[in-house]
Order: C-alpha cells, then sequence, then structure tokens
C-alpha cells in the first residue's frame, strides 16, 4: 500500500521505501552524507534548517529532514 509520510515542511516520502532513520551526528552518517552528496543522490528537505534525521531509502536515496527522528518514527506508527 502507498503511504506517504509527512518529514516536515510540507515535504513527503513514500513510507514503504524507507529502510532507516537515523540521527546525523556520528562521523559515519556525514561520510554516508557527504558521498550521496557526490554522488547526486541526497535530497535536502530541510529548507536551510538544521539537519536533525537522515532518511535511507531503499533506492540509495539520502533524505535530509529537519524533523527529530523520533517525531517521524512516531508519524510511521500512527499510520
Amino acid at each position: 500500500m502507498f503511504k506517504l509520510l509527512n518529514i516536515g515542511f510540507g515535504n513527503f516520502i513514500s513510507g514503504g521505501r524507507l529502510v532507516s532513520i537515523v540521527s546525523p551526528d556520528a562521523a559515519p552518517i556525514k561520510r554516508i552524507i557527504q558521498g550521496s552528496r557526490e554522488a547526486g543522490t541526497l535530497i535536502d528537505s530541510t529548507c536551510g534548517r538544521r539537519t536533525r534525521s537522515v532518511l535511507v531509502m531503499d533506492s540509495g536515496h539520502i533524505v535530509l529532514s529537519s524533523v527529530m527522528p523520533e517525531t517521524v518514527a512516531q508519524r510511521i506508527a500512527e499510520e
């Protein structure tokens, strides 16, 4: 079933394609973000705000969100 997940500021992703929600603070995650930026698979949906969660998609895309990981997880659980 096709479910859209609100990741903040009017941005949505397909909830069924989400693999992982992680915090951007760890060094390995920062390397993943930089690698994705260089590969052209980074989607920045923070609208210029601080990145609070990193969403890993099954397509290999990395989505940056300014919503806390706990909030995103709660929104998934509500659906």
